[in-house]
């Protein structure tokens, strides 16, 4: 009887326990009114589009400089950008679908074509004709589709460490897990902030600058209403639009472009910079050491310096 009773105990003990390890690692997606709290400020507006509401930010005046964030992010990390070009530009970032407080889009569509698509009506809506246009990673190949088919709408192209051209490097673990069944049902419910550290320490060379708030951002917007089910659609979305036709894209930009890489990207490679230098034809490729693949945010000032540069010398 007492060893029956003892082994009742031990069964409890480890029920509790495993009760409350489900409970440090399942998060609730978090209602948008509620991140506005934090996230939104006084610049922050949101904008109808596609059955969406978008959420922008439109700071200073100027000529207008267009900034659009990667997979994952938010327009906070333009944050250092932003506060510096205001003073001489008006800025203009925004949310993209599936990601930040914008979060899904209905129809669940997240090609390249989709994407450019709503940029262009996001920008009709805000009586934008003509602007510098700046994308990273994800943001960076939506601009240079954007840039090769409304070449009369970009002044100049700021591509920072973009994606677009094929790599031999396998993908993140995160998009392979965005992939694989099972996982990725468990990915709707378990998110840890583990799981979005390790993401940022893939994405920034320097571990060091990643603190908690930083973690903390990038967790809130993960856990946004449907932006885990956007993720996993988008993950799922094949952008390969064959080596060929993306070449034949590139070569035919004639738009004025710098581009802008970190030395030490684990996502996409220096290689990659490289090449879209070498078929852009009006383009120039600075590289930051001890970078990774968000240069604008890990490395606001070096790139800062870069694109201003490049913005006053022509």
């Amino acid at each position: 009887m007492k060893n029956r009773l003892k082994q009742k105990y031990i069964y409890y003990g480890i029920l509790v326990v495993l009760v409350f390890f489900i409970q440090s690692i399942y998060y609730s997606d978090i209602p948008l009114e509620k991140l506005k709290e934090t996230y939104a400020n006084e610049f922050s507006q949101f904008i109808e589009i596609d059955g969406m509401q978008v959420h922008f930010r439109d700071e200073g005046k100027g000529f207008p400089i267009v900034l659009v964030h990667g997979t994952a992010a938010s327009l906070h990390t333009w944050d250092k950008w932003a506060q510096s070009l205001r003073n001489n530009y008006r800025v203009i970032r925004l949310d993209l679908p599936a990601f930040g407080l914008t979060g899904p889009n209905s129809s669940g569509d997240y090609s390249i074509d989709t994407y450019t698509k709503f940029l262009d009506d996001f920008l009709i809506k805000l009586n934008i004709q003509k602007f510098h246009l700046a994308g990273n990673s994800l943001g960076g190949n939506i601009a240079w589709n954007y840039a090769a088919e409304y070449p009369e709408k970009v002044d100049k192209l700021i591509l920072v460490d973009a994606s677009g051209l094929p790599t031999n490097k396998p993908q993140p673990w995160i998009f392979k897990m965005a992939k694989t069944p099972v996982l990725n049902t468990l990915f709707l419910g378990l998110t840890p902030k583990t799981i979005i550290r390790k993401n940022l320490e893939q994405v920034y060379e320097d571990d060091t600058k990643i603190d908690d708030n930083l973690v903390t951002r990038y967790h809130d917007m993960a856990l946004r209403e449907g932006n885990r089910q956007a993720f996993i659609d988008r993950a799922k979305t094949d952008f390969k639009l064959g080596d060929f036709k993306q070449t034949d894209i590139l070569k035919g930009i004639k738009t004025e472009t710098l581009i802008i890489w970190g030395e030490n990207d684990l996502w996409i490679p220096l290689d990659n910079g490289k090449r879209m230098n070498s078929l852009i034809k009006n383009s120039k490729l600075n590289i930051i050491k001890n970078s990774g693949h968000v240069p604008m945010e890990e490395n606001p000032e070096e790139s800062l310096k870069l694109l201003k540069d490049f913005l006053n010398e022509y």
